[in-house]
């Protein structure tokens, strides 16, 4: 489930609601569209009810939201997880935020200089440590690898305030009857600013549009596309595979090219051998690179493997064009980043690799170094019930993509 912010229109101050994983907001009011940026990842906290002149304490939780795959002897199992975790060691403080996050309306943290905001002793990467722990302690045996792809990371700020004790100001009700010793744990002063930038096309002015929840803005007037910097748009590459239909979708893909420790895997005649594949190993594919195929997208964690692990099989001969593809055709949103990607390799490999009992007990040492990265475009018929390759034997049902929003 998706969390709900309280904002207001930069522009317009109108009231507005947005989900977790807006990055493009549009103004009912002023019409005016602006994409949200901000360092790091973003923070909210939990609405209060506290009596007017309380001093309010905030405790940051860390929020994860993603898909969780683990390479079993068995084959890859994965999961949906959502789940918040204490992110400052404090007995008196519950370890988690339950439902409240995903039942109550939050806004964007900040506050003013009366205001403590207790500062996070786990670190990022401790935290998503914390995550696989957990739920990989819920596999039948332990995972020979596992990684989140997709995740949502944030951090959500829960308030309480002092009373003859430590009270939650969003129930009013104590947590603890003993005020605790706050003079051991760090403060940081509630500066982080949300960078709004028009969704205007910095190469030729041109307004750009996407979904809500999409990472890259393209732009169809000068075929160009965008991502989000630190503090403005950053210009992506990109490249597509042309189309005979007209009302073709385009689907982005990441094609990466990586090498992996212990194998050769630089070709596709490589790939053939390792894979066990049922194609007789011609000559030029020796000299033909082998490239992972990564969705750049969101989908169910078994269609999301499956669809990578069908397309870095086929390893297609033809050769992109630069830029985005022209015409009526339709660009599907990129809300998958190249880096949640680049988790997911050692994932399709213990996926594609045979025999696996060769494999899987190698797989915890491989390591999987990218090289190249770029996006790419694969052109999909717009059927009524299913998005189907016009030369390959893959489909994906739109009730999948539809489900893969919600991840």
């Amino acid at each position: 489930m998706r969390l709900s912010i309280d904002h207001q229109c930069p522009q317009c101050g109108a009231p507005a609601v947005l989900e977790e994983t807006d990055r493009l907001f549009h103004c009912e009011y002023c019409r005016v569209k602006s994409y949200l940026l901000q360092r790091g990842y973003f923070r909210y906290m939990l609405p209060h009810k506290a009596p007017s002149g309380a001093r309010l304490i905030y405790a940051p939780y860390w929020r994860m939201r993603g898909m969780l795959f683990g390479c079993l002897e068995d084959g890859v199992r994965h999961r949906v997880v959502d789940h918040s975790r204490q992110a400052v060691a404090a007995s008196f403080l519950p370890r988690t935020l339950g439902l409240r996050s995903q039942a109550m309306r939050l806004a964007f943290a900040g506050g003013d200089e009366e205001t403590r905001f207790l500062a996070p002793t786990v670190t990022r990467q401790g935290a998503v440590d914390l995550f696989e722990e957990r739920y990989g302690a819920a596999f039948p045996s332990p995972p020979y690898e596992q990684a989140f792809i997709g995740e949502t990371l944030s951090m959500i700020y829960a308030p309480y305030y002092l009373a003859d004790g430590l009270v939650d100001a969003v129930l009013n009700r104590p947590v603890q009857a003993d005020p605790p010793d706050l003079s051991e744990f760090k403060t940081e002063s509630p500066r982080w600013p949300i960078v709004f930038v028009p969704t205007l096309c910095p190469n030729c002015g041109w307004d750009m549009d996407a979904d809500r929840d999409a990472l890259a803005l393209p732009c169809r007037r000068c075929n160009s596309l965008w991502r989000a910097g630190s503090d403005r748009l950053v210009r992506m590459k990109a490249a597509f595979l042309p189309a005979a239909e007209t009302d073709a979708v385009y689907l982005p893909f990441w094609r990466i090219r990586a090498d992996v420790s212990g194998l050769l895997l630089d070709s596709v005649a490589d790939l053939v051998r390792l894979a066990n594949l049922p194609r007789a190993v011609q000559p030029e594919w020796e000299s033909r690179p082998f490239y992972f195929w990564v969705p750049a997208f969101k989908l169910p964690p078994r269609v999301f493997l499956q669809i990578g692990c069908f397309l870095t099989g086929i390893q297609s001969a033809e050769a992109p064009e630069n830029g985005l593809p022209e015409g009526p055709g339709d660009l599907y949103p990129v809300k998958l980043p190249v880096t949640e990607a680049v988790e997911c390799l050692k994932l399709m490999l213990a996926d594609l690799l045979k025999p696996g009992r060769t494999f899987l007990p190698r797989i915890p040492r491989m390591e999987v170094t990218p090289r190249q990265a770029m996006l790419v475009y694969l052109p999909f018929r717009n059927g009524p019930h299913d998005l189907t390759h016009p030369r390959h034997p893959v489909g994906i049902n739109k009730n999948m993509l539809q489900l893969g929003q919600g991840i």
